[in-house]
């Protein structure tokens, strides 16, 4: 989903492996698991290295484990429970999709109907693109078409998707496209005599006995159970909904909740044939459009062949925006296997997590626990501010044992990131890119398309100068502040020059131009590090999927060392 611009607060680290925001409560919050010892023992390890959330494995419709880790409200002193509601972000697309798979089920639909046939009202040369190309992000939809949390109307939320031009002819591409998951949910709210809301409560999303699995975020019908607050990468507590909305901006391809148990049990409800018909089930489960790297593209998930971990497995993965949460569901077919994680802080996230221990999962092998951090003297006598040789800064700040530094200016930027986090050679993003978005030249591709973007030589560039320039005055210069790679996405920093003065932000897009994510006003990006030994510090990064780099200090000289080499830092002051 997209963040917003202009004063909102959303997670925006250099990578996940930053310290969680409210503090560290203790591991184990909510009683006696339901989950194996060993297994509850390696999550335990995971939450004391920053996870907080809750992890639901089902197998064969039974649990493997329903367990909960970490402070629901840190200021209530309420921790998360196997029953805790998450917003699961763009997981809904999943949702949306099943609705769309039983709509053709009852015969009120085709997959193969153009979507101008059933909503006559759309405008503009997506109307030509069928619902399966919509399912599939081949229907060349490119852009937003309003913010989340932007009061839209359905017909307005129509009419800005029907002004949106196309990246390709339907069907001949792939461009990740929230908007036309909400074209989909548009669909459902038409064809359905109860609506978008009211058929995916009273149909989609019933497990088999009548209970409801969750609900809305925000409005009505509203996921009934506690709520987990979900903290920012700064420590304030994110969107907590119950806003009544009506955000058409985020329908059909974000805004449901749902504990993760209900999650699991929705999973296997959809993939076994009792949410949709067998055959719609073993159509979601079908690759669709392939992405590369051993994956496809199926209506609402993302299929991974054997050639990533060994076994077939489905997934999809929501986060991001203003609420703080991360969730993440994955369906092993050959398994009948059911895994869902949802986090609330930045520390340690849900997706994260199941990276770290998802191959041992579908292996049947004991599962990793993080490493240790060494020991460190007083830190308090390198804190301050390390200039480079081109101008840039690298701020050192420490609490708890832990340095964080911020990198201000392209050249700190690119000596504190390393090209590929993780050490990766390409990264699979929400757009679709197919290039290797590790790479110098990908990165610096990645530039020219956001200076493209906000010099308004697109439809979007042009609505997004406007957006910019009614927050902050008349925009008269940018300049580039360095790009990074973060999780999944690229975002390039960017200075821009306005009638407010000077203000930070980043953008993410897809290789077509289209915004992905955008933080305007932003911090500067930063990491967090711990001790490895004899004054040297490494990534905070349990998982081991950050950044490469490491830094080193003597006397006045800050020293970082990374994939692209050695650059040295004098303090200053």
């Amino acid at each position: 989903m997209r963040r917003f611009l202009a004063g909102s607060t959303v997670i925006a680290l250099l990578t996940a492996a930053c310290a969680a925001g409210p503090g560290r409560p203790p591991a184990r919050t909510s009683g006696a698991p339901a989950c194996d010892p060993r297994m509850d023992a390696a999550f335990t390890a995971w939450a004391a290295a920053g996870f907080s959330g809750s992890i639901a494995i089902l197998k064969d419709g039974e649990f493997e484990c329903r367990a909960a880790y970490g402070m629901a409200d840190v200021a209530a002193h309420r921790p998360n429970t196997p029953e805790t509601v998450f917003s699961i972000g763009s997981v809904t697309k999943a949702v949306t999709a099943a609705a769309i798979l039983r709509l053709a089920d009852e015969g009120k639909l085709s997959l193969d109907d153009r979507v101008g046939k059933i909503l006559p009202r759309l405008r503009g040369p997506v109307a030509k693109a069928t619902v399966r190309q919509l399912l599939l992000h081949t229907s060349g939809l490119n852009g937003t078409h309003g913010d989340d949390y932007e009061r839209l109307s359905p017909d307005e939320a129509l009419t800005a998707i029907g002004r949106l031009k196309l990246a390709f002819p339907p069907g001949t591409g792939y461009v990740y496209s929230n908007a036309g998951y909400t074209l989909l949910a548009l669909v459902v709210e038409r064809l359905s005599d109860r609506g978008y809301r009211g058929y995916l409560d009273s149909a989609v999303l019933r497990l088999p006995g009548g209970r409801v699995a969750g609900g809305f975020w925000d409005g009505r019908p509203p996921a009934p159970g506690p709520r987990a607050i979900g903290y920012l990468d700064d420590g304030r507590p994110g969107h907590q909904g119950g806003s009544s909305g009506a955000y058409w901006g985020l329908e059909g391809n974000g805004g449901l909740a749902m504990s993760t148990p209900d999650l699991a049990s929705w999973t296997h409800a959809l993939f076994t044939g009792q949410v949709v018909t067998p055959a719609s089930a073993a159509l979601a489960a079908r690759p669709g459009w392939p992405l590369g790297d051993g994956r496809s593209e199926t209506p609402g998930w993302v299929a991974y062949d054997r050639s990533v971990y060994g076994e077939r497995f489905l997934s999809a993965a929501g986060g991001g925006g203003d609420v703080g949460h991360n969730t993440v569901v994955a369906w092993v077919p050959g398994q009948r296997r059911a895994v869902a994680i949802a986090s609330n802080t930045a520390g340690l996230t849900a997706e994260e997590l199941l990276k770290a221990v998802g191959p041992a999962l579908l292996a049947g092998r004991p599962l990793p626990t993080p490493p240790a951090a060494a020991r460190d003297g007083d830190l308090g006598a390198i804190v301050g501010t390390y200039r480079l040789d081109g101008g840039g800064r690298l701020q050192v700040t420490a609490e708890g044992g832990k340095l964080t530094v911020s990198a201000t200016g392209a050249d700190a930027v690119r000596a504190l990131t390393s090209p590929g986090a993780g050490g990766t050679e390409s990264a699979s993003t929400e757009s679709g890119s197919t290039e290797s978005e590790g790479t110098e030249a990908a990165l610096r591709a990645h530039e020219q398309r956001v200076l493209a973007l906000l010099n308004g030589q697109t439809q979007e560039g042009r609505r997004e100068r406007a957006a910019l320039e009614k927050a902050f005055g008349a925009v008269s210069g940018l300049s580039l502040a360095g790009t990074i790679t973060q999780g999944a996405d690229t975002r390039t920093y960017v200075v821009l020059t306005t009638g407010k003065g000077p203000v930070l932000g980043w953008y993410a897009v897809n290789d077509q131009g289209g915004v992905q994510a955008a933080e305007v006003p932003a911090k500067p990006p930063a990491l967090t590090f711990v001790p490895s030994g004899a004054g040297r510090f490494r990534p905070d990064d349990p998982t081991g999927t950050g950044p490469h780099v490491e830094i080193a200090f003597e006397g006045r000289r800050m020293t970082v060392t990374g994939a692209r080499g050695t650059a040295v830092a004098e303090r200053s002051g």
